[in-house]
């Protein structure tokens, strides 16, 4: 089976101050990207990977690539104006022998293999499977006022990561679709949900952090210095 990750890398960066994207800012001496994609060729089940880099910067793509140090076929090609572009971009770029394509979020460094895996097994069976984590806090839904409309079951809610895994021609069809209707989603499962696509959820792990702000780096700098220690 062939699969083919597109990791989408080209965020501005806003909640940094925008000088420094956060996927090229260094912990521990290498680009978060770097690490990230690292943890993604450790599954041994990848085939290549594709990163989507900001216009203009896919030197620093090519560069973070080149520190990771990872022995798979590799591209950067240039990120749109919208998460959703980018990734659509990626996937224009896979090759069409691929059968699954994994999407995982460029400052999302501490995946497991182990999670890896059991995505890209439940994409093989049913067709679409993301990472997931069951919500710990009380969740409600609150009205333009600011007042509680209602206290949602939490047994029945799950915060989605990434990776998310599915079909190739599955996903580039849901792209396709919401593109000539101009509708954007905020994860590619939404998309895929959208056209009637059923998505399966994979246990995945509270450490597969989503860096988007100075305040995640701490966090960030324990969970690292606790696998090198390991």
């Amino acid at each position: 089976m062939i699969v083919t990750a597109i990791v989408p890398a080209a965020g501005a960066g806003i909640r940094f101050g925008g000088a420094v994207k956060k996927q090229f800012i260094a912990l521990n001496g290498l680009p978060i990207l770097s690490y990230t994609l690292r943890a993604l060729a450790a599954s041994n089940a990848l085939s290549s990977i594709i990163v989507v880099a900001p216009p203009g910067e896919e030197s620093r793509g090519r560069e973070a690539l080149e520190l990771a140090e990872v022995n798979l076929e590799t591209e950067v090609v240039r990120g749109g104006q919208t998460r959703q572009d980018s990734v659509y971009n990626g996937l224009q770029r896979a090759k069409a022998e691929t059968d699954l394509v994994l999407i995982h979020d460029g400052v999302r460094p501490f995946v497991s293999p182990e999670v890896v895996l059991a995505t890209i097994e439940a994409a093989g069976e049913v067709g679409a499977a993301v990472a997931a984590v069951p919500v710990i806090d009380t969740i409600k839904r609150v009205d333009t006022e600011g007042f509680v409309e209602e206290t949602l079951p939490r047994g029945e809610l799950w915060s989605i990561q990434t990776p998310q895994v599915f079909r190739y021609a599955l996903l580039m069809q849901a792209h396709l679709a919401v593109r000539e209707r101009g509708i954007v989603a905020t994860d590619d499962a939404a998309l895929v949900e959208r056209i009637g696509g059923l998505v399966k959820v994979v246990r995945g792990s509270y450490e597969n952090l989503k860096i988007t702000g100075e305040e995640d780096m701490p966090l960030a700098d324990l969970i690292l210095k606790r696998r090198v220690v390991q």
